[in-house]
């Protein structure tokens, strides 16, 4: 589950609009597709597409409110821009969430620009929306893999569970909720004896008492020690998952496709 995956696939948060009705047999119907092949990642995005509108645009009149939030999403250049810019995150000073970004991204094989094909299959045809709200669900999108990065979750697939939890934390989506769900209902079968459930609870709690993190400055925030930025948003530390072994295991809990 990841949103940066391995230079092939990104569109799709910010294109919501259109059936914004809540359609939950196609969501289940998508999840069980998930469940079998975790690397359909188009179906997240179906999920999120029949269950998620109407919190994505209580997201979105949230953020406006918010004195800067036209400046971030009018900046010429998207943060998926900047996140790809490895020259200058490479430029960064030591032990900056920036660095700290780039290390995630180079040991994992990702690129900032993932999930394109994805996110149209699962979106699929739709009327178009406010170029604005276009430009923060992407914005969202984009920022999957900061979330990783000062959140503290790997790229296992409890890890992923873990970073959709602690961003269903911060914004509620109850699609995302529904990968949730079946991703503990999954691991507990597959991780016998490691508190699954709780490992997530507790990283939504961390996302729940997090500053409102869709409307961080993640440009500005790059330079700064991953310390002082984790410091700044109010992030936790999710001991639970730390303390089970598995953010640096790999194998078996090999990541699933999970949008945030």
């Amino acid at each position: 589950m990841t949103m940066a995956v391995k230079g092939e696939e990104k569109a799709g948060i910010g294109k919501l609009a259109g059936n914004r009705r809540y359609r939950p047999l196609e969501a289940l119907r998508a999840l069980r597709i998930l469940l079998r092949d975790k690397e359909d990642t188009a179906q997240v995005f179906r999920i999120i597409d029949a269950l998620g509108g109407p919190a994505f645009e209580a997201l979105y009149h949230r953020f406006r409110r918010l004195p800067h939030a036209l400046a971030l999403l009018e900046r010429p250049r998207t943060l998926c821009d900047v996140l790809s810019d490895r020259a200058y995150l490479a430029s960064l000073p030591d032990g900056s969430l920036g660095r700290a970004y780039l290390g995630f991204v180079e040991r994992e094989q990702l690129t900032a620009d993932g999930l394109v094909a994805a996110s149209d299959e699962g979106y699929g045809e739709r009327e178009e929306v406010d170029p604005l709200m276009r430009r923060f669900g992407e914005r969202l999108r984009d920022s999957h893999d900061l979330y990783h990065v000062v959140g503290q979750f790997g790229r296992d697939g409890m890890g992923e569970v873990c970073v959709l939890s602690f961003t269903h934390g911060v914004s509620g989506n109850p699609g995302i909720l529904l990968v949730i769900l079946g991703g503990i209902g999954k691991f507990r079968k597959e991780l016998p004896g490691q508190p699954v459930a709780r490992m997530a609870w507790q990283a939504w709690k961390i996302g729940r008492a997090a500053t409102f993190l869709p409307g961080a400055d993640w440009e500005a925030l790059l330079p700064l020690p991953l310390d002082e930025v984790r410091r700044q948003l109010n992030v936790g530390t999710p001991a639970l998952y730390h303390a089970s072994g598995l953010m640096n295991a790999g194998g078996e809990t090999g990541p699933m496709p999970v949008a945030a």
